[in-house]
């Protein structure tokens, strides 16, 4: 395809926003140009610098049929994905679709039957799959640089405050008027944590465990622990956990820790950092590079021939290991209350610190142990407020 690829993007005046970069570098180089916005307010000239007078409509079908776009970025809240993504493809439109894929297994399916029904691809905006630093570490594991495997942990600590629910009325919800929304810890600010680890493995799953709370005043979990078991990946059966937590009393990059009988490999995937740590040996870290997943796609869909086309980086069948521990989730027991200290935040917002958190999550993930299989965690629960 010679001519530059025709792009719209929904939900600019929020995550869409973050597409802004690579699809100012895309239209300098004439490989594609932003035609259409679809938001509730008219993009700003801010936002549009660089990227031409794109028509806007609150009508993502419409705009795509008026527009003639081949690509439609859907950036919008996790509840809508699956309809706007139909719509779009409905119209014509190719789909860089922002994670989650959906907000539950029923939408996801929805959506891939529009794939073959429309004759359209998805990708899903997992970024931290883009990175060239879980290849490296998925080809440590295969040429046995730790020995086997004996699981895989990953330990998330982030802080949250009241303003981070208040931000809209979806925030924080499992559901909202009637739809699923599971915008919950594992499921959103961490679903790059659980993607990844499931990426590693890349088995199939045969179990999935869940543990939610929350000490937030909201529906959906903000420290959870969740442990998968696969059959036919690189774990051979080991347990896969990932325990995270957005009540911290400070911030750090979340890691995913490969243990090996001979050692261990630790991935910081917002860094795209891998650092190999073998028994007598000094550590050694390395930093790759990260493709731009909205590229990636122009990339795919510009080859002059199909047949020659590049692979997608995250098709949407890639994700549906996530999309069933996101089934899982949306389908446990709502959150148990957790006791924790109430602190200022910014400019009013407050602070819910659960004390002794960073060591749970990180003892969990070290051990690949559920929060309830730890000593201290049932004391932590009865703890008062």
């Amino acid at each position: 395809m010679s001519r530059p690829l025709r792009v719209v993007v929904a939900g600019i005046h929020g995550y869409g926003r973050t597409y802004l970069p690579a699809l100012r570098e895309l239209t300098a180089e004439g490989a594609a140009e932003l035609v259409g916005v679809c938001d509730l307010r008219p993009p700003t000239p801010e936002q549009t610098a660089g990227l031409g007078s794109p028509e806007h409509s609150t009508d993502l079908g419409a705009l795509v049929g008026a527009t003639g776009a081949d690509i439609a970025v859907v950036a919008t809240p996790l509840h809508t994905h699956a309809d706007l993504a139909i719509r779009a493809m409905a119209a014509g439109a190719h789909v860089q679709l922002e994670k989650p894929p959906a907000s539950s297994m029923a939408e996801f399916d929805r959506i891939a039957a529009a794939c073959a029904e429309y004759d359209r691809v998805v990708q899903v905006g997992f970024q931290s799959l883009g990175s060239g630093a879980p290849r490296v570490v998925r080809g440590l594991i295969a040429e046995g640089a730790i020995g086997a495997i004996r699981g895989i942990g990953c330990a998330g600590a982030w802080s949250r405050d009241t303003a981070y629910y208040a931000r809209a009325a979806w925030a924080g919800r499992r559901t909202l008027d009637g739809t699923d929304v599971v915008d919950g810890a594992l499921t959103n600010p961490f679903a790059h944590a659980v993607a990844t680890v499931l990426a590693l493995d890349g088995g199939e799953i045969t179990s999935i465990e869940t543990e939610l709370y929350r000490a937030f005043d909201i529906e959906a979990d903000d420290t959870s622990c969740l442990r998968v078991r696969t059959s036919g990946g690189t774990t051979a059966g080991a347990p896969l956990v990932v325990a995270v937590t957005l009540t911290a009393p400070e911030q750090r990059p979340p890691e995913i820790t490969v243990h090996g009988e001979r050692g261990r490999i630790v991935l910081r995937y917002t860094l795209d950092e891998v650092t190999l740590e073998r028994d007598g040996e000094p550590a050694v870290t390395t930093t790759h590079g990260r493709e731009v997943l909205l590229r990636t796609l122009v990339d795919h869909l510009a080859a002059p021939d199909p047949a020659d086309r590049p692979p997608l980086t995250v098709p949407l069948s890639a994700t549906r290991s996530f999309m069933r521990v996101l089934e899982a989730v949306r389908t446990a027991p709502d959150p148990t209350p957790l006791p924790a200290d109430d602190l200022p935040g910014e400019n009013g917002a407050r602070r819910r610190v659960v004390p002794g958190i960073t060591d749970i999550v990180t003892t969990a993930a070290g051990e690949c142990a559920l929060f309830s299989e730890l000593p201290h965690f049932p004391g932590l629960i009865g703890r008062p407020a």
